[in-house]
């Protein structure tokens, strides 16, 4: 077996690849080391999986199809985990035509590829963006996510849709994963735990929006990855109960399936952060906002269905994955930090 790892530079990805190996897998690995956070972050992840006998790197961007249809082909790729992604929805207000351009042509590409090669089965990541203006808690894969509030969730949905064309009319087995808030060593420096850990450590203000009433779904990196990896193997198959009159949008009549991967136990925000001070043995000093465009108040998976798939739920506490971020964080970027007591 040969698996692609798109976005392997990534944060999710460059763990899923590390998982691999482990097992002994052959892995090629692509990334177009874009510029949206830390180049020099995505290249020290890219050298540690250089390093491992089994991997395959080349500097790819999935936007230019031929390119990456040569790769496949040429390396007998069977398996696709598609993590390459414009990522943010703060970002796609004022950069819309990078969606445009990775999510939703570089996903075509990755689609037609595996059609043309005969792919056993394409996992690809979604987002927990899609649920947008729903408000029915916990979000399931079975509620209708038609009301996305960001470019990045619309493309993120166009994705999922875009998925189901080729598993309908070609047959290819297309697995969609719906992540809540990753978060864990050598996570991404655009998400608000990694820049609250910078700025708390660096005795700079944090900024808090929606005066800090918001809850997430905040999901450890192993968790993610041990999802990612036992459904390497549960390849999709057509639902023969689906029903046309009551369409159910987690399954299909072709080989086709959604699943979220969260933690299924939300935190609120400040108590997140209260983590992290506590990890770093320093008190936040919080400047509060208004809530952000593109944003939602909560978010909140209903993993049933993956359960059910695959027998495993996240286990990773907020208090162990926090820890173990901010003891990477200290070590990477060379920190020592003294704990400050407060009165």
């Amino acid at each position: 077996m040969a698996i692609l790892v798109t976005g392997a530079a990534g944060f999710i990805g460059s763990h899923v690849c590390h998982r691999l190996l482990d097992e002994r897998q052959r892995v090629i690995g692509i990334d177009n080391f874009n510029d949206y956070y830390d180049v020099g972050l995505k290249h020290d992840r890219y050298a540690a999986l250089m390093r491992r006998t089994g991997f395959t790197g080349r500097e790819l961007d999935v936007a230019e199809y031929e390119p990456l249809l040569a790769l496949m082909k040429a390396e007998g790729v069977t398996t696709v985990i598609h993590l390459a992604a414009q990522a943010g929805v703060r970002y796609s207000l004022t950069n819309p035509f990078a969606y445009l351009e990775s999510n939703l042509t570089g996903f075509g590409h990755v689609l037609e590829a595996c059609r043309q090669l005969g792919v056993q089965h394409l996992i690809y990541a979604s987002s927990s963006s899609v649920y947008g203006a729903n408000e029915k808690m916990p979000f399931a894969v079975h509620d209708n996510v038609d009301h996305p509030v960001s470019l990045y969730a619309a493309t993120k949905k166009a994705n999922e849709l875009m998925a189901h064309t080729y598993s309908h009319l070609y047959g290819l087995p297309t697995t969609g994963l719906r992540f809540f808030t990753v978060y864990g060593p050598w996570g991404r420096p655009d998400m608000a735990y990694f820049s609250f850990t910078k700025r708390i450590a660096e005795g700079q203000p944090i900024q808090v929006f929606n005066g800090g009433n918001m809850l997430r779904d905040f999901t450890y990196i192993d968790d993610i990855v041990e999802g990612i990896r036992r459904l390497i193997d549960k390849v999709p198959q057509p639902d023969p109960a689906w029903d046309r009159l009551k369409a159910d949008p987690g399954s299909s009549y072709a080989p086709y399936k959604i699943y979220n991967i969260g933690n299924n136990r939300p935190v609120e925000l400040m108590t997140f952060i209260k983590t992290i001070e506590d990890a770093l043995g320093r008190k936040a000093r919080i400047e509060y906002m208004p809530m952000q465009p593109g944003d939602v108040q909560a978010t909140f998976a209903d993993i049933d269905d993956l359960s059910a798939a695959i027998d495993f739920r996240p286990v990773t506490t907020i208090e162990e994955g926090i820890g173990r971020f901010v003891d990477w964080y200290k070590s990477y970027y060379g920190i020592s930090l003294q704990k400050v007591v407060s009165s």
